[in-house]
């Protein structure tokens, strides 16, 4: 769907973007991710033609491709109704069908056809939000850019937001989904991209580079509820004292070394344990978040 080589911006003597690559498969929820500065917005603008690169090349996967673009915060006319605004919006992209059925299926994929017909000054900024994806969307785009839409929004509307965006994933249509809320992209995206220094420093599949970030840094977790002191003891007795205790979750971390083996380690771990009478509650392999691998990236 786009594929960018060696993309360069800048902005007088402040170079933003440095050479980035990047690559968004069709039907992908692509995270873009990255600290504020780094160069995500100026390569969005880029790709929607909205300013000039400086140099590199940005490719999409067919010449007559339709991007929807939802900036961090869409302006309205705030004296119109949802309707008449995403008229307007028929009109501005010359939309060939119907517009009253459109306008009904957006707003209803949206969650504001009753919303739409108030003014759009007494909104609140989901609806806003809401109201913006829809004319996003309108045109039914090949590849759509939401740069954070989820942001200032309350716990109920940033959910209503990411259940759109999830509904839209199930139809096919590409997105890129730019934001600092990580949790956000954890539960929508499929893969993801993470800029520093205006270059992509780490591009893929979540899962897979969830794994390869978690070859490098494997440890056990454990609770045990009930004396925690005698776990500790335990534990440390075990490990020669190599080991992490966190008192507000009750988890021990126990890391393991790329020289061990993982499986003889849980089993050796476990065993002692057990003779030393002590049951644990809970004991796994942990996983790499998205935020742990997105501060290793990003330093």
């Amino acid at each position: 769907m786009l594929k960018i080589e060696n993309l360069e911006k800048s902005y007088g003597s402040f170079k933003v973007l440095k050479g980035l690559n990047m690559t968004v498969n069709k039907g992908d929820v692509y995270g873009f991710l990255g600290k504020n500065g780094c160069g995500k917005s100026t390569t969005m603008n880029i790709v929607s033609n909205i300013i000039t690169k400086d140099s590199g090349a940005v490719r999409f996967g067919k010449e007559d491709i339709k991007i929807g673009y939802l900036p961090e915060s869409p302006a309205m006319f705030d004296y119109m109704n949802g309707y008449e605004y995403l008229e307007y919006i028929a009109a501005c992209c010359k939309y060939k069908g119907d517009v009253k059925v459109r306008i009904n299926e957006v707003l209803t994929l949206t969650g504001m056809l009753e919303g739409g017909k108030r003014r759009i000054k007494g909104y609140s900024r989901g609806m806003n939000q809401r109201l913006g994806i829809a004319a996003t969307i309108f045109n039914n785009p090949d590849l759509l850019i939401l740069d954070e839409p989820t942001s200032a929004l309350d716990p109920q509307g940033r959910a209503e937001v990411m259940n759109i965006i999830t509904e839209l994933a199930k139809t096919g249509t590409t997105i890129i989904l730019c934001t600092h809320i990580l949790s956000d992209v954890e539960r929508v995206a499929n893969r993801i991209g993470i800029v520093r220094d205006g270059v992509m420093a780490v591009e893929g599949d979540i899962e897979e580079i969830r794994k390869s970030f978690e070859e490098k840094s494997k440890k056990f977790v454990l609770t045990v509820f009930g004396d925690s002191s005698q776990v500790i003891n335990a534990v440390a007795e075990i490990t020669d004292g190599n080991f992490a205790y966190d008192e507000k979750t009750g988890e021990i971390t126990i890391p393991v070394l790329p020289s061990e083996n993982e499986e003889a380690k849980a089993k050796q771990i476990l065993e002692a344990l057990l003779q030393k009478r002590i049951v644990p509650d809970s004991f796994a392999l942990s996983r790499k978040s998205l935020e742990e691998i997105y501060l290793e990236t990003i330093g």
